[in-house]
């Protein structure tokens, strides 16, 4: 006791990695927990960590794979800045598919999604149908689709019912971006299964309510799906900008195949995506400079920042727009 006469507050329990000394039993099953952990961050720092701390100090030197790495300092971003035609050219493409494969595969994915949530005959099976070419090869799809988008392809002979002479999708620099938007629809069931789990998640007495208050059908989705759907829309914003950024294996195939230079980004430099570029620059042909591994990691620290800056932007735009319902 203290001279006032109030016992001084207990001292709080030593804690080290969820390990007390107040009892046995909590050491044995926060020892147990990091055991079971102790796998996945083994594997987290030996291979997600590690390379990416030495792939920090590798932007940072001259290094080909084969020879000890040199310390260049800030010469290698100074060189992608000032002097890289190539750099500006794919982060041009990358962010012209930013730009227009995102608003479309939320808008189509949220459609789908809707009509999907609607109470109908058969609805599991469209879900299937939807989300089963997720389930297939990636590389596969991309032969497929270089066939359905090829001039005399199913999509082109479709375009001439109508009256409409198709374009050369893949072969035509200025069609290649669009043609991969166009391919990406096919993957779009996994965006529109989590909307769908959002609408799942709307509880139907809003719309109840609604109706009382006689809303349109309109209405109903301005003012109570979207707000309430908010948070699921940011995410997949967030998810598909950052995998948008990301493209490589489908430029890669097609590049490869369309009759153009790789390293050099296919038909006219139309398919030189960031990614595929810091590829080409630490793999690739030696036309682009291959084998710079010290140059590749200075190009990827920097599409980290681009994607870190534009996800912080994101986050405070939300504020204006996403609804908690916790809030």
């Amino acid at each position: 006791m203290s001279a006032l006469g109030v016992s001084p507050p207990a001292a709080k329990p030593r804690r080290w990695f969820g390990i007390t000394s107040m009892s046995p039993q909590a050491k044995r099953e926060a020892l147990v927990g990091w055991l079971f952990a102790s796998p996945w961050i083994i594997g987290f720092l030996l291979f997600t960590a590690g390379p990416m701390l030495f792939s920090l100090y590798a932007s940072f030197t001259k290094y080909n794979i084969i020879r000890t790495p040199e310390w260049i300092g800030l010469k290698n971003f100074q060189q992608i800045f000032t002097s890289d035609p190539f750099f500006w050219k794919s982060l041009e493409n990358t962010f012209w598919m930013v730009g227009f494969k995102v608003p479309i595969v939320i808008i189509v994915s949220l459609m789908l999604a809707m009509l999907l949530n609607l109470p109908l005959p058969g609805e599991r099976i469209f879900r299937t149908i939807i989300y089963l070419p997720n389930v297939l090869s990636g590389v596969a799809a991309v032969f497929l689709w270089q066939w359905i988008l090829a001039p005399n392809g199913l999509f082109n002979a479709g375009l001439s019912t109508i009256g409409i002479r198709g374009p050369s999708w893949f072969t035509d620099p200025g069609w290649t971006k669009p043609g991969l938007v166009v391919m990406g629809m096919w993957w779009i069931g996994g965006t529109v299964i989590i909307f769908l789990a959002g609408l799942k998640a709307i509880p139907l007495s809003l719309y109840e309510a609604a109706e009382i208050d006689g809303a349109s059908g309109w209405k109903k989705i301005r003012h109570i799906t979207l707000p309430m759907l908010s948070p699921t829309i940011f995410f997949q914003i967030i998810t598909t900008i950052i995998g948008t950024f990301q493209v490589f294996s489908t430029a890669y195939i097609i590049a490869t195949s369309s009759g153009g230079d790789v390293a050099l980004g296919g038909p006219g430099q139309s398919l030189m995506f960031y990614v595929l570029y810091m590829y080409n620059r630490a793999f690739g042909k030696v036309g682009v400079g291959g084998f710079q591994m010290g140059y590749a990691s200075a190009l990827a620290w920097i599409l980290f920042l681009i994607i870190l800056v534009i996800t912080l932007i994101q986050l405070k735009l939300s504020e204006r727009w996403v609804y908690y319902e916790a809030e």
